[in-house]
């Protein structure tokens, strides 16, 4: 789950890390009453979007007048931003955040995540911040250091930490209020279930301070449950509405933007699936794992939801009953298929639990569904089917 700039930041500030002041609007209206809690006049007005890039798409400007900060906030709310990662459709603007400007004497990066490949704790330091780290990484990756630790209820150590901050090269209270952001950042990982926190960039001041001028903060999906002051964070405008209604049917559900609807069973046998329709030439419109003991109310949902894509060409369902019981999927894509007029071509292959049982109860459906023997037959025929 991710959440916008300004409630990253209220999080960064409740753990003691250095951040500007600001306020967020939802109305252009809101700006008079609420600006008078800043005391610097000259501002910085953000677009709140979850996407990277705000600024090359005009959603971050510097201000130092009243009058021109009404005037530029009535131009970004509702406006339509496309970044590189909002995709060509872009994100509305409903939000605002106007912060205090800072007077910037150099800019860095810093992110901790979790490494899922060593199941440690990484800290990625570069001293050129305000620059996509992918960017940095290719093009200057001497200019980036990385230091993977491992878990500890009392966080990092003391030289963990300064080999985390060596790159910055920070002296006297630079290097104390350094030591004290890493160890902010750890704790609300560990605490808040974080995966992402990402600050770029970390600015030193013309007066010698360390502030966070942008932050963003992923959350786990599945540690929800018990984090509900993140989960109160959660902004559904800024999610896919597909996505949105997986998630009340428990289905795991990413849209993607190819021709082939899949449901699978199975993360690991849902990305072995999109491999191969792009082996064949043609592009997955989502992943779609119905889990393991999908019912068949759980079926008919996923299918409706795959329909529901516009771009959807054809389907290709792959399942391997262990738990799931390949008669109970039949049923529940015979009936999705009746309740929304199937119009797209679909191939169903089926193994395991039932399978036998399954594919009599699609053959005597009368619908026009292809059957396939293995994953390999499927993809071929599918990328045939809506050719």
């Amino acid at each position: 789950m991710n959440i916008h700039e300004h409630q990253a930041k209220k999080i960064l500030k409740e753990f003691g890390a250095p951040v500007s002041n600001g306020i967020v609007i939802t109305s252009v209206d809101q700006i008079k009453e609420k600006l008078s809690s800043l005391k610097n006049r000259e501002y910085v007005l953000k677009a709140q979007i979850h996407a990277g890039g705000r600024g090359k798409a005009g959603g971050v400007k510097l201000i130092k007048d009243f009058e021109v900060l009404q005037s530029e906030a009535e131009k970004m709310m509702g406006k339509i931003l496309i970044t590189h990662q909002t995709g060509p459709e872009g994100k509305k603007v409903k939000r605002l955040y106007i912060e205090e400007a800072s007077d910037i004497k150099k800019e860095l990066y810093l992110s901790c995540l979790i490494d899922r490949d060593t199941s440690k704790i990484a800290f990625i330091s570069s001293t050129e911040g305000g620059m996509d780290i992918e960017k940095v990484a290719a093009e200057m990756p001497n200019k980036i250091i990385t230091n993977k630790i491992d878990y500890n209820i009392n966080g990092p150590t003391e030289e963990q930490i300064i080999n985390i901050i060596s790159i910055f090269d920070l002296k006297n209270d630079l290097l104390k209020e350094g030591k004290k952001l890493i160890k902010s950042l750890y704790k609300i990982l560990i605490e808040k279930d974080a995966t992402l926190i990402e600050i770029n960039p970390l600015i030193i001041t013309k007066n010698n301070d360390l502030i966070c001028l942008d932050a963003k903060m992923n959350f786990d999906d599945n540690a929800i449950f018990r984090r509900p002051e993140i989960l109160k964070l959660r902004d559904l405008n800024e999610e896919e509405p597909a996505e949105i209604e997986a998630s009340k049917h428990d289905l795991a559900y990413i849209k993607l933007n190819g021709s082939i609807g899949c449901m699978v069973n199975g993360a690991g046998l849902a990305m072995a699936t999109m491999d191969i329709i792009k082996l064949y030439g043609q592009e997955p419109a989502n992943f779609l794992d119905v889990g393991g003991g999908a019912s068949k109310e759980k079926v008919t949902a996923a299918f409706k939801l795959i329909l529901a894509d516009k771009n959807v060409k054809g389907i290709l369902i792959n399942i391997f009953g262990g738990i799931m019981r390949c008669d109970v999927l039949a049923q529940g894509v015979i009936e999705a298929a009746k309740q929304v007029n199937l119009s797209v071509p679909l191939v169903v292959r089926l193994a395991g639990t039932n399978f036998e049982e399954g594919k009599e109860i699609l053959d005597k459906s009368n619908l026009k569904i292809l059957s396939a023997s293995d994953l390999n037959d499927a993809a071929k025929k599918i990328v045939e089917a809506i050719k």
